[in-house]
């Protein structure tokens, strides 16, 4: 089956420097007196609001991570990703530079999940569970938290942690409020400039017999940015010193987004709450790629030439990614000591690919063609090489392609007030039923022996890294195959093998029971999750195609533990043992087969759950306004892991040469150790009374073995889980007063290993350098009301590396460039 493969990492073995933080921990003095409500272990992100986060932290129930409205806006982030990258524990994968998915405590985006308003968020992918978040303005967000320990009344889906977005309620602020921001950018690797508007408004009203309970919210946003990437990639085409082949990519994109939520909340007099979340978000992403690539006829070192052939080709197309979330509920109390909570949700996600070029290919042969740098292995050639007459066209591939997910829930939750032995105690009971439903449809046709000349080509590039030479002309491509009959070019085989239709219902049922024992509160429970899966697609083998349908049913029991400990009036020790259980994603469960000889693909819908056993331990201790530090370690036994592996030579593929699918594992650990410290020195002298600091850090390492045949033998390798850096880092430095702030941050992800190369050849790996990441922010309050920004978004220039071994050979290097932003926000509350 014709899908990405997933790839595991192996990082370089971290020390964890414990005596340093802890002593960190323990040398702040300054405590101060805490209330008596529910307590949750929070390390707080980077933001203007880090006091009213901090107050959070002291009544919730889960070790979480947070960061609010006013604290986003404050940050020079486009998108949800980018926000939630500034807190303990957060690493996004990033996308021509842009923030897209969200990786908790070194664990990649389809371990985890994302709810909007309480309901599941789907995934626009094809193939995937992890939700881009770059879909997402941060404009239409109250606040965004991870969840990183689970309680039994919360879905048991993550492994890392559950990323929790709630939109904006009208009970948020006194009375009438509204926001309104006007946004110009300017991108400096193209020279382009992106506008951007976004405004929020809500307001209480008296409605029957009561006093402001109604309220009403709504925000709307719109961005259109337009930017670019110059890229040099081998994808790993190493042969010892020598290149096989060696491509130049020239990206230009343009992203729109649109943002729409409105809310209703509704408060009684009897008590209760009532509200109706809506929230709907449209990304359209249109991307040209220009690229020129060389095969050469034997490998080669730089600095030598040799006979290539030659590849100009040009991908463009248009896709476009919605998101729409539905959320009515309430809770009501009654008989004093009763509460009923329920809610019923609906979410759709969906990615639309109305039909584009997704490869226009011309080739040439050339003599004395190279390269002259391994990091930066730019072509390097005569003058014929960028002379549009010596290239002749090859195939123009056009395709289409659409996939939904959708997910209904409905849930309910009953808390009973009670008293045990003199003792506070809480015990909540409830249920939830799930639907999801995911569909994929790919349409691909490939024209053939067409006619082309050097009038297809332009002379439009604007390549940085080096000479590229002429590019495709989109709109004359479009023309050549726009009079054909497409049913004669239509490809079979890429057409159905990636059809398919899930269905996965969850039946869930929990008991939990709260009780204060003095200074110590403890939360135990028991989870149980019923899951129906079934899946139904194809069968492509050698020409013949076949339906293919399975079902897959499965139970868990999943207990927890959690306490909190009050060692002194403001130092807390907290712990939880908790287990969840993570489904295969969409690729790895896929039900298509795609056999070609002795050659096969395919997914494997049996495949069992990660189970994992979850302990987490923190310390923290609070010394005054938006000043914490804290200490947390966790450690996670895995079973079922899941990792990418060729089958070939054992059973039913016994006579292929390669079979290539997904397999469980036995076991795997994660384990590490967090680390967040904040303060605002108030206590200094006027103007370093200003002066705001903050910084977190994330270690983790993780462990497993997989194997697969090689040869007719049996070969194990120890591996890491996918993406994984073992050091994660955020610093900020900030000072303001009334008038004026400004803030320079810094994010750190250290090494990675993105493709798992041959389990016999660990040289052939494919490693993500380390990156860092500065941002600058600053604001001016011109009036009470009215306030200007001006922000800049990676100040160094960083670039994406990847490498294959060493950093000495190249795999993929891209540069972004630097954005600058100027923003006028008038708020009224």
């Amino acid at each position: 089956m014709r899908h990405k493969k997933s790839y595991l990492p192996y990082p370089n073995k971290t020390q964890f420097q414990l005596s340093t933080l802890v002593v960190a921990m323990f040398s702040m003095t300054h405590l101060h007196a805490e209330d008596q409500a529910i307590e949750y272990v929070q390390v707080i992100g980077q933001v203007a609001s880090m006091d009213q986060a901090l107050k959070e932290q002291k009544r919730a129930d889960q070790i979480s991570s947070v960061v609010h409205a006013d604290g986003i806006g404050q940050l020079p982030d486009d998108n949800a990703a980018e926000a939630l990258q500034r807190i303990s524990g957060v690493s996004i994968e990033r996308d021509q530079g842009e923030g897209r998915f969200v990786s908790v405590r070194g664990l990649g985006a389809d371990l985890n999940t994302v709810t909007i308003n309480g309901t599941l968020v789907p995934a626009p992918e094809s193939d995937r569970r992890g939700v881009a978040l770059d879909v997402l303005p941060s404009e239409l967000v109250q606040s965004l938290a991870v969840i990183k320990t689970l309680t039994p009344d919360l879905d048991a889906n993550s492994l890392g942690g559950t990323v929790q977005v709630e939109s904006l309620s009208a009970f948020d602020h006194d009375g009438l409020f509204y926001t309104g921001t006007i946004e110009g950018s300017y991108e400096d690797k193209r020279e382009k400039y992106s506008p951007k508007i976004s405004g929020a408004i809500s307001n209480k009203f008296s409605i029957g017999d009561g006093q402001d309970n109604l309220g009403v919210a709504a925000a709307l946003s719109y961005q259109n940015r337009k930017f670019g990437s110059d890229n040099v990639e081998t994808g790993g085409s190493w042969d010892g010193k020598s290149l096989e082949e060696t491509a130049m990519r020239q990206y230009d994109i343009e992203r729109e987004r649109i943002g729409a939520g409105l809310n209703f909340d509704y408060r009684p007099n009897s008590g209760g709450e009532y509200y109706l979340r809506t929230l709907y978000s449209r990304f359209k992403d249109t991307e040209s790629r220009q690229e020129v690539a060389a095969t050469f006829a034997d490998p080669q070192q730089s600095g030598q030439r040799g006979d290539a052939e030659v590849t100009r080709s040009l991908k463009s197309r248009e896709e476009t990614q919605e998101i729409q979330s539905f959320v009515i509920g309430g809770k009501q109390n009654f008989a004093k000591t009763w509460t009923v909570e329920g809610q019923v949700g609906y979410s759709e996600a969906s990615e639309e690919n109305p039909g584009g070029i997704s490869g226009a290919k011309f080739k040439g042969d050339f003599a004395n063609v190279g390269f002259e740098s391994n990091q930066k292995p730019v072509i390097t050639a005569d003058q014929d090489f960028y002379n549009a007459e010596q290239y002749q066209l090859d195939t123009i591939t056009w395709e289409k392609s659409k996939t939904t997910d959708k997910e209904y829930n409905a849930k309910l939750d009953l808390l009973k007030d009670y008293m045990l032995a003199n003792y506070a105690a809480t015990l909540k009971f409830g249920g939830k039923i799930s639907q999801r439903e995911k569909n994929n449809d790919t349409e691909e046709w490939k024209y053939k022996k067409l006619t082309g000349s050097n009038a297809d080509f332009n002379q439009n590039s604007h390549y940085d890294l080096g000479l590229f030479g002429p590019t495709i002309d989109k709109g004359l491509i479009k023309d050549k195959i726009a009079e054909l009959d497409p049913k004669k070019y239509h490809v079979a085989d890429n057409s159905i093998i990636n059809d398919f239709k899930s269905n996965e219902d969850i039946q869930a049922a929990y008991v939990m029971n709260t009780i204060d024992l003095d200074r110590l509160r403890l939360i135990a429970g028991l989870r149980y999750e019923n899951t129906k899966f079934e899946a139904q697609g194809f069968e492509f083998n050698d020409e013949v195609i076949t339906a293919t349908k399975y079902k897959n049913d499965y139970d868990h029991w999943l207990p927890s533990l959690h306490l909190r400990y009050q060692l002194a009036d403001d130092a807390y020790l907290r712990a939880a043992w908790t287990n969840t259980v993570v489904r295969p994603n969409f690729a790895q469960n896929a039900p298509g087969i795609y056999i070609d000889g002795d050659e096969a693909e395919f997914g494997q819908p049996m495949l069992k759950p990660l189970e994992a056993s979850n302990f987490d331990l923190g310390l923290e201790r609070y010394f005054g306004k938006a000043s914490m530090v804290g200490f947390y370690a966790f450690y996670k036994n895995i079973d079922n892991f899941i990792y990418a592996t060729d089958l070939a030579g054992t059973g039913q593929w016994t006579d292929f040469d390669e079979a290539l699918t997904y397999k469980n594992g036995k076991k795997a650990k994660l384990y590490g150790m967090e680390f967040a410290y904040s303060q605002k020195f108030e206590h200094l002298k006027s103007p370093l009374n200003g002066l705001l600091m903050g910084f977190n850090t994330t270690l983790s390492k993780s462990e497993a073995n997989i194997d697969a045949m090689k040869d007719g033998e049996l070969l194990s390798r120890r591996i890491h889980f996918p993406s994984q850096s073992n050091v994660v880092a955020n610093a900020m430095l900030g000072w303001e007063n009334e008038n004026f702030g400004v803030r320079l941050s810094a994010h750190y992800k250290s090494n990675s290993l993105l493709e798992l190369g041959d389990i016999h050849a660990p040289e052939k790996d494919i490693y993500s350098d380390d990156q860092v990441f500065l941002d600058f922010s600053s604001h001016v309050n011109l009036s009470k009301n009215l306030q200007l920004k001006f922000d800049v978004q990676n100040i160094s220039n960083e670039n994406y590396y990847n490498y294959a071994g060493s950093k000495a050979y190249n795999a993929q290097y891209e540069e972004y460039g630097t954005a600058y932003k100027l923003a006028l926000t008038y708020n009224y509350f």
